[in-house]
């Protein structure tokens, strides 16, 4: 295990570094000149040009590049124009809250596509199976953003049973329980599409193993059937559900980007949509990396979870 550890760790290096080049290739390639965009009114040529110099733009872009991931690789994320203040520090303050948001939406979508895949695969063609594949297919369809929208008019709105905004509440509060009124809505509106892609997968995963012939072997041993389908069948199918279950993981915390924005939830996405607005190249750059990493490392989490369950994979 610690070997095949270590191979996979080796094997990010090409991927994050693939990664700092595509951000900071998009970043260069999107038209406009940042120093305009940060001087606003003040945008006098010798404004322009101390900006520029300042930023390292009026350098060759392959040195740009160099010039940039190098500070990186020494923990130097660069200086936030628009904020004054280290990039690392805005970007690690604000993913701390998408953390929470995606953490959780990982956690209620996994649960629910989990259960719902087991059921809808073990009542398959029943009235069951039908309603939840509609309920999946439907939550698979909805965007994000509408139902987030939807759920606001609804549940804050129209009923008054929620927070529609923030993280907290702006006067007083600050609890645990303010924490969880808040993260009710954005969390579920975020799991809704993982958990119908998990769901599906469940159920096909669940479905191909039922068909093997180790449970009907438990069958006819006489196992009782929730320990057939619990102890035997989840457990084989849970081997294929743990990548898609990381995959999801970076699916979250990327709609955290639009979520965030829709529920004014303060973290990394609604950072990043302020950090273009105004062009500030190395925030958007160290937040979009921070987050890229991040999925990198939950898919290297979900394969080392997934060689504990099967170690044939490591070969």
């Amino acid at each position: 295990m610690p070997s095949y550890i270590l191979k996979r760790l080796l094997s990010m290096i090409p991927v994050l570094f693939g990664l700092s080049v595509i951000v900071f290739l998009v970043m260069a390639m999107i038209p406009g000149d940042p120093a305009i965009a940060i001087l606003g009114a003040y945008a006098t040529p010798e404004n322009v040009a101390r900006i520029n110099s300042d930023l390292g733009l009026d350098k060759p872009l392959v040195q740009q590049y160099f010039i940039w991931i190098g500070n990186v690789l020494q923990g130097d994320f660069g200086r936030s124009f628009a904020l004054n203040r280290p990039v690392l520090d805005e970007v690690l303050e604000r993913f701390r809250a998408t953390l929470v948001l995606a953490g959780v939406a990982l956690v209620l979508c996994s649960v629910i596509g989990l259960v719902a895949g087991v059921v809808s695969a073990v009542r398959q063609f029943g009235w069951v199976d039908k309603v939840i594949t509609f309920v999946v297919l439907a939550g698979i369809s909805v965007p994000s953003f509408w139902l987030g929208l939807i759920l606001i008019l609804l549940f804050a709105v129209k009923w008054r049973l929620l927070p529609a905004s923030g993280m907290y509440a702006v006067y007083g509060g600050g609890d645990l329980k303010d924490l969880l009124l808040h993260l009710i809505l954005p969390a579920f509106t975020l799991a809704v599409v993982a958990a119908g892609v998990i769901a599906r997968l469940t159920r096909a995963a669940m479905l191909e193993v039922l068909r093997q012939d180790f449970i009907r072997t438990a069958r006819a041993k006489g196992l009782p059937e929730r320990s057939v389908i619990y102890r035997h069948a989840f457990r084989a199918a849970l081997v294929s559900v743990i990548p898609v279950i990381g995959i999801q993981a970076g699916f979250v915390l990327g709609g955290a980007v639009y979520i965030e924005t829709v529920f004014q939830w303060p973290g990394v996405g609604a950072m990043l949509v302020k950090a273009i607005s105004t062009r500030d190249i190395l925030l958007v750059q160290g937040g979009v990396l921070v987050v890229a990493g991040s999925y990198v490392f939950f898919n290297l989490i979900a394969d080392v979870v997934q060689t504990m369950l099967d170690p044939r994979i490591r070969t």
